[in-house]
C-alpha cells in the first residue's frame, strides 16, 4: 500500500489539516466562495487512488491513519471531477466507508466517513445504493451520541436519496421523520434542544423539498413545525424553517395550464392552487418582527443575517413568484424591475441568478456537499448541474 510522501506530502498534510482539525460545519466556512487550487500538478488521481486503497483495506489501519485517509480523500473529491476513478471502486468504497460509520468510530471519524459517501454519491450516482445506505443512516442519527455526527447523517441520508436511487415514496417518508425531528426540538432522535440537529433536519427537508412534485398534503403539518420554530432561540434554526416557509408558499403556486382562464394572456403566470398557512396575517407579523429583530442577547452578526433572511422570506411569502432577494426597484435602461439580486459567480466572467426559492435551497445542498468545490464541479459534473441547472450569464 502506498504510503503518504515525496510530493504528495503537501497535498495531503493541506487536505488533513483542514479537513481534521475542523468540525463539519468550520469546513464549509473555511472553503465557502472560493474554488479549491490544485496543490500538486498531475499528482491527485495517483494520491486519491492510494487513499481509496487505505479506506478499503482497514486490515491494518488505525484511527488516526483512517481519518487522514478521509481527509484527503474527501478534499480531493471537492477539489475535482473523479468520476471514472470513483466510480471503478464504488462497490468496495461504499461498505468501507459505512463501517467507518458503523464500527466505534471517533466522532471525527464517523463525521469524515458520513461527508465521504456524500461525496462518492454526488460524483458517482447510483440507482442502488440508498437502499444499502439508508438503515445504517437512520440509525446513525437516531443513536449517535454526538450531534454533529447526527447532523452529517441526516444531511448524507437526504443525498443518499438524491443520488443514491430511492424513490418518490422513500423521500416522502423521509421528509415526515425530518419535520418529526424538527417539530420535537430533536427529542425524537435524542438531540433535546439542538439547533445544530433541528438546523440539520430543516435544511435537508428543504433540499428534498424541491424535488417533490406536490406538498400539497403534507405542507399544513409541515408548517406547523416551521411556524413553531421561528421562536426558536438559534438563528440558524430560525433561517432553515423560514426559508422552508418560503419555499412552501412558492411551491404552491404552479403555471397557468393552455386550458385555464387567462392563459391567452398570460403563457407565463402563475396560479396559486392551494392554501399554505390559515393564519397568515398572523405568520407575516412575526416575520417582519425577526426581520427587525434587535435583542441583544443575539450576536450583531447573527441579527444581520436575520435581518437579511427575514426580509428576503417575508417578502417571498407576499409574493411567492419573485424568489429571493428581489428588488422591485425600476431599472431606469429597461423600465423594468431589477429582479433578483441573488447573483453566484460561477467563474471569472460569468455567474447564475438564483431567482427562485427552489434553487437556492439547491445551491446550498451542493455548497454543504461540496464546500469549496461547488465551482469546479457546477463546470464538471453533470450531476451537480443537473441539480442546479441554470445557464451561465456572461459580464
Amino acid at each position: 500500500m502506498a504510503q503518504i510522501g515525496g510530493e504528495d506530502s503537501t497535498l495531503l498534510c493541506f487536505a488533513y489539516n483542514i479537513l481534521t482539525n475542523l468540525s463539519t460545519n468550520s469546513i464549509d466556512d473555511m472553503l465557502a466562495g472560493e474554488s479549491i487550487e490544485e496543490d500538486v500538478e498531475g499528482t491527485w488521481q495517483d494520491v486519491l487512488g492510494d487513499r481509496m486503497e487505505e479506506i478499503i483495506d482497514r486490515k491494518r489501519s488505525s484511527e488516526q491513519g483512517r481519518e487522514k485517509a478521509l481527509a484527503a480523500y474527501n478534499y480531493l473529491l471537492m477539489a475535482h471531477y473523479a468520476y471514472e476513478e470513483v466510480e471503478n471502486k464504488l462497490s468496495e468504497l461504499v461498505p468501507a466507508l459505512l463501517k467507518s460509520v458503523k464500527s466505534d468510530s471517533s466522532e471525527k471519524e464517523a463525521s469524515l466517513a458520513l461527508r465521504a459517501i456524500a461525496l462518492t454519491l454526488i460524483t458517482a450516482p447510483s440507482d442502488s445504493l440508498y437502499e444499502m445506505l439508508e438503515q445504517t443512516l437512520k440509525r446513525i442519527y437516531t443513536v449517535s451520541e454526538h450531534n454533529t455526527v447526527k447532523a452529517a447523517a441526516i444531511y448524507t441520508l437526504a443525498a443518499a436519496a438524491t443520488y443514491g436511487g430511492a424513490g418518490d415514496s422513500e423521500c416522502e417518508a423521509i421528509m415526515d421523520s425530518f419535520i418529526e425531528i424538527i417539530e420535537s426540538d430533536g427529542n425524537s432522535i435524542e438531540a433535546e434542544d439542538s439547533g445544530e440537529v433541528v438546523t440539520a433536519a430543516a435544511e435537508a427537508w428543504g433540499f428534498l423539498a424541491t424535488y417533490a412534485e406536490d406538498i400539497s398534503e403534507s405542507t399544513e403539518i409541515a408548517m406547523e413545525a416551521f411556524v413553531e420554530q421561528l421562536e426558536s432561540s438559534d438563528p440558524s434554526v430560525q433561517i432553515a424553517v423560514g426559508e422552508n416557509i418560503a419555499l412552501c408558499y412558492e411551491k404552491s403556486y404552479t403555471p397557468i395550464e393552455s386550458d385555464e382562464d387567462g392563459y391567452a394572456n398570460g403563457k407565463d403566470a402563475y396560479v396559486k392552487r392551494y392554501e399554505v398557512y390559515r393564519q397568515q396575517d398572523q405568520l407575516e407579523h412575526r416575520l417582519s418582527e425577526i426581520s427587525k429583530e434587535s435583542a441583544r442577547h443575539i450576536a450583531k452578526k447573527d441579527r444581520k443575517s436575520l435581518h437579511q433572511a427575514f426580509a428576503d422570506i417575508l417578502h417571498g411569502v407576499e409574493k411567492p413568484t419573485l424568489g429571493p432577494r428581489y428588488s422591485e426597484a425600476i431599472d431606469q435602461e429597461t423600465d423594468k424591475p431589477y429582479g433578483s439580486r441573488l447573483k453566484i459567480r460561477i467563474h471569472k466572467s460569468g455567474s447564475v441568478t438564483i431567482d427562485k426559492w427552489w434553487k437556492l435551497h439547491r445551491l446550498q445542498g451542493l455548497r454543504r456537499i461540496l464546500g469549496g468545490g461547488f465551482v469546479r464541479h457546477y463546470m464538471d459534473n453533470e450531476v451537480v448541474f443537473e441539480t442546479l441547472p441554470i445557464m451561465i450569464e456572461g459580464h
